[in-house]
């Protein structure tokens, strides 16, 4: 019993790890919100797909660098198809999100991504067997309860956009089902170099029906600060994945709703209703013991 109880305690460095990792992880969350606030902001000058394209291009800087630096070492994979699905399905998240930012709320639209770990949770117990046992599927019905208080169909405040954001929690529920998949099997900077080629890559595709020159100095900023932050969001959230668990990580994705609501009220105006927050505090607390469930059976 007592090797049992020392066991599970953390030693120092453990701890250190865990405190930097939180750290790193609220600041990426801190510069996605950013980055989502400055892409609401441009919808108004330019297709949502071109700004998916200015978002990917931060992290593709980086990796080309890294290429220059490493070689093409980093590329190289046991599972090729996964990785490009992967990238695939990332670029398909980031624009369904900044194609309905441009017509709701940006505290709502983040409100409804907080379903995707309880569609992972789904898709874990069909695709990957993996045993879920009635808490944690009552606790993915109460985030679903509070998904449809967000979002109200059938009660007049309903946006067909909203839509979008839930098609855009399911792709990144797929792209964390495959960073699963790839784990143990590709190095993580393989990972994150192949999302963001294949990302580039495909929002590129676009560029010529959709293009528009940035008009002066002023978009140009919000341009460079929408790929600075984005890149700096990945990179810090990968960092501290690398050195923390996830399950210790998991509930800090839920500070997004603190960053967004300030950022949509300083910037647009906006404030999540009532039933916007009651719907919000169902998804969080059911996302936090989801992660609490997941913390306690790896503790096992």
């Amino acid at each position: 019993m007592q090797t049992q109880a020392a066991s599970s305690q953390l030693n120092p460095q453990q701890k250190h790890n865990s405190v930097a990792g939180i750290a790193l992880m609220a600041l990426g969350f801190f510069s996605f919100a950013a980055s989502d606030s400055i892409a609401k902001l441009l919808t108004e000058s330019f297709h949502p797909l071109q700004i998916v394209w200015m978002r990917t291009l931060g992290l593709f800087t980086g990796v080309c660098f890294l290429l220059a630096v490493r070689g093409p070492a980093i590329l190289r994979t046991a599972k090729p198809k996964l990785q490009i699905l992967r990238g695939v399905v990332a670029s398909g998240s980031a624009a369904c999100f900044i194609y309905a930012v441009a017509y709701v709320p940006l505290a709502d639209a983040v409100a409804v991504t907080f379903i995707a770990p309880f569609i992972v949770t789904v898709f874990g117990a069909v695709l990957l067997k993996e045993p879920v046992g009635i808490r944690r599927w009552l606790a993915v019905l109460a985030g679903f309860i509070g998904m449809l208080i967000v979002i109200r169909p059938g009660l007049g405040v309903f946006s067909p956009a909203i839509l979008l954001v839930v098609v855009a929690a399911i792709f990144f529920a797929i792209r964390q089902l495959l960073s699963r998949w790839l784990s143990g099997i590709d190095p993580v900077i393989t990972t994150v170099a192949y999302t963001s080629i294949v990302a580039f890559s495909v929002s590129s595709l676009a560029m010529p029906f959709v293009w528009v020159t940035p008009p002066g100095s002023k978009t140009l900023a919000l341009i460079a600060g929408l790929t600075i932050l984005a890149g700096a969001g990945e990179i810090l959230i990968i960092r501290a994945l690398d050195i923390t668990q996830s399950v210790v990580l998991a509930p800090i994705h839920y500070t997004l709703i603190i960053w967004s609501t300030f950022y949509g009220y300083i910037i647009f105006n906006e404030l999540p209703d009532h039933w916007t927050l009651l719907g919000c505090i169902i998804i969080v607390v059911s996302g936090l013991y989801t992660s609490y469930r997941e913390y306690v059976l790896s503790s096992k």
